[in-house]
């Protein structure tokens, strides 16, 4: 994914095409979202949720938490083997919901 994306799908939309079983938040159309903002998320726990979470991956051993604007990215590739991927990549996902996405320009 790259450094912004916009998400404006309906809820019931979302809803269907992921077979939402529980909505915790309802979503606005937003058409610049960046890290470490408040974004929907699509989780499976006791029930498939439509939910909210912070955007960017703050490891467990990161002294700071800024470093979740830059961990917003990981490689296919690697995301299993890297040290800030590899356990929340086995235990915690989500699926982010992303109409769009593009690259910040300054």
């Amino acid at each position: 994914m790259c450094g912004r994306f916009s998400m404006f799908s309906h809820v019931k939309t979302i809803e269907e095409r992921f077979k939402i079983e529980e909505i915790l938040t309802r979503p606005e159309p937003r058409y610049n979202i960046a890290p470490m903002q408040t974004i929907p998320v699509v989780v499976q726990r006791e029930k498939r949720q439509l939910t909210q979470m912070q955007w960017g991956l703050v490891p467990s051993w990161a002294k700071d938490v800024k470093i979740g604007n830059r961990l917003i990215n990981a490689r296919a590739e690697t995301v299993a083997t890297k040290p800030a991927f590899r356990s929340v990549f086995k235990k915690r996902r989500c699926l982010i919901l992303a109409d769009s996405f593009f690259e910040w320009q300054k």
